[in-house]
């Protein structure tokens, strides 16, 4: 394949188009037991949940939150220096370890399938560090093999989801004299059913437009269609001197079996440099051991966020500095709406700048200079809001809303 010339269009996520469209997506931590995701989910979320030595600590799901790092935002709250501060969050959830057979109710199996399924995306977290005080549910460190078990058993899930739901719609057609099948009945269900039975996951399929939206509605919210972000735990010493035996195996591995960014990272330096938050000074020594060492949360939380096919703009005043959520694609109308129904609703038009021509410019917290330099724009029902826009809508309700 020919090298993409710079300049050429990159293609879109083909994952993202599976998701669910909403702002209120969630990224959730998967992996076998003791890989450490219940430690990276209290770094995550700052939250002290149980993280022991012993397989199924996690039960029910945890869920927390964390702020999307961006130095935009920061500049904002700079400029305006207001009394309420609102970054964009991250909405992840702990899920407990998956063991080989999880598919036929293996350990807790069924349960945590189905708290997979409830979520939009995947942090698989696998381990790459060796540690004989920390126990390995296969008795031994192989990361491959763990991607192997975690892959097959969400597979297989995803196979008994769509076995089902072709059987109901089978029997929905025998049962009626006009319904007939779906065009792309019989080939999609094949095309899916292939990938699955071969360890591949769906997302690693070539999709059509037609073919997505007949998965979504005919197979609901599959498993492997979600956007996955493995992350890869290795010991401390690792991570600061950038090597690790497995990272190649992974990497291709990873390339293989449907793609995915892949973050190293390590759950003993992070919760080094954590310890250290109320310590300056320790912490400016511990990151002279070594300078290129830097945390990999921030890196990981953006990628989450982005992989969810979400976006965000912002409001900024003298009283609040706020980051929307939205999908990606979103017009004005629809961003509007996040804030209140009322100005969806009442919609009249959006003011806005874009984050660049804002920064360009700008030396005071007032939006006059930009007004000055013509890049503050008057946009209508059409226009599709743009990461890290700052937005002023103007709205006009008269009428109460109409009941539903």
């Amino acid at each position: 394949m020919a090298p993409k010339k710079k300049g050429d269009a990159q293609p879109e996520n083909k994952v993202a188009r599976f998701g669910r469209v909403r702002n209120n997506l969630k990224m959730g931590i998967v992996g076998l037991p003791n890989v450490g995701k219940s430690s990276l989910f209290n770094l995550l979320t700052a939250q002290s949940i149980a993280a022991s030595n012993f397989p199924f600590c996690t039960i029910d799901p945890n869920e927390g939150r964390c702020a999307v790092p961006d130095e935009r935002y920061d500049l904002l709250c700079d400029l305006w220096k207001p009394p309420s501060k609102y970054p964009a969050y991250l909405s992840i959830v702990d899920i407990a370890g998956l063991v080989k057979g999880a598919a036929e109710g293996a350990g807790l199996g069924n349960a945590f399938l189905s708290h997979i399924a409830a979520v939009d995306g995947i942090f698989h977290c696998v381990r790459a560090f060796d540690n004989d005080e920390i126990l390995h549910v296969e008795d031994s460190v192989d990361p491959i093999r763990d991607l192997e078990i975690i892959q097959n058993e969400l597979c297989l899930k995803d196979l008994e989801f769509v076995a089902k739901a072709k059987d109901g719609i089978e029997k929905e057609i025998k049962k009626s004299t006009t319904r007939k099948p779906h065009p792309l009945f019989e080939s999609t269900f094949e095309k899916v059913e292939q990938l699955l039975q071969s360890n591949r996951p769906i997302r690693d399929g070539e999709w059509t437009a037609g073919e997505v939206d007949f998965i979504k509605d005919s197979m609901g919210m599959l498993i492997t269609t979600k956007p996955v972000v493995y992350m890869i735990n290795m010991s401390s010493k690792d991570f600061q001197r950038k090597k690790n035996k497995w990272l190649p195996k992974i990497h291709a591995w990873v390339q293989e079996h449907g793609g995915g960014t892949m973050i190293p990272f390590s759950v003993e330096w992070e919760e080094a440099l954590w310890a250290l938050r109320d310590n300056p000074d320790g912490e400016k020594e511990f990151l002279e051991i070594e300078p290129k060492s830097v945390s990999a949360l921030p890196k990981l939380i953006v990628q989450g966020y982005k992989d969810l096919d979400l976006i965000y703009y912002f409001t900024a005043g003298e009283t609040e500095v706020r980051a929307w959520t939205i999908i990606k694609g979103t017009m004005a109308p629809g961003a509007a709406g996040v804030i209140h129904g009322d100005f969806e609703r009442g919609f009249i038009k959006a003011e806005v700048v874009g984050f660049d021509d804002f920064k360009a410019v700008t030396t005071a917290p007032s939006m006059s200079e930009v007004k000055a330099a013509g890049k503050y724009r008057q946009e209508g029902k059409l226009y599709v809001v743009n990461d890290g826009d700052i937005i002023h809508f103007q709205f006009n309700v008269t009428a109460p809303a109409k009941k539903k």
